[in-house]
């Protein structure tokens, strides 16, 4: 048994897509969630040769954190690069996952409060460029849609000499409105 149940194999998806607000995306499509780490790093998008695949691989390591910290956090190294990351990032991702494990699962298409975060199949990973997404030469600030938040997340990402988007920094651990069967208010 996989992480959400997982059918099919694993696919890119189209781009070029723009939103009512002219914003560029990509719909990054997952058809089967990898089940070890050697699955994750064979998936087409592990070649982090796009900053959409790069945000939407991010977003799926995080995803294996409440059943098994050490491999996401594996997979989270994988898609930081040659970036160092201190005890204090690996203890701030430990800290979110203390009340909330939805929280990675609401950026897959169909996740929402309403049906405490269960995605729809295939899984989605929306991703999102705007204006000032390449501001800072080598960098871009990649946009991420939550079901369970009213505005865009985001990842910052570093292209690295060999031409790869590695994760620099990420702001998607953040709350998001709890789901319907936890919630009093729901």
């Amino acid at each position: 048994m996989g992480l959400f149940d997982n059918i099919g194999k694993p696919q890119a998806a189209p781009s070029g897509n723009t939103d009512a607000k002219g914003n560029k995306y990509v719909d990054v499509v997952f058809n089967k969630l990898p089940d070890t780490y050697e699955e994750f790093i064979a998936l087409p998008q592990a070649s982090l040769s796009t900053v959409y695949d790069t945000a939407a691989m991010t977003v799926l390591a995080l995803c294996f954190y409440p059943q098994d910290p050490d491999l996401s956090m594996k997979m989270y190294s994988f898609v930081s690069g040659p970036r160092t990351i201190n005890p204090a990032e690996f203890s701030f991702i430990k800290d979110r996952f203390r009340d909330s494990d939805y929280v990675p699962r609401s950026y897959f298409t169909g996740a929402t409060p309403a049906n405490d975060y269960k995605p729809t199949e295939p899984y989605t990973v929306r991703v999102s460029e705007n204006p000032y997404t390449y501001d800072n030469e080598g960098y871009a600030k990649m946009f991420l849609t939550s079901g369970g938040a009213d505005n865009p997340r985001f990842v910052t990402l570093r292209k690295a000499k060999d031409g790869k988007w590695y994760l620099w920094e990420q702001f998607i651990l953040v709350g998001i409105r709890e789901p319907s069967s936890s919630s009093p208010w729901a």
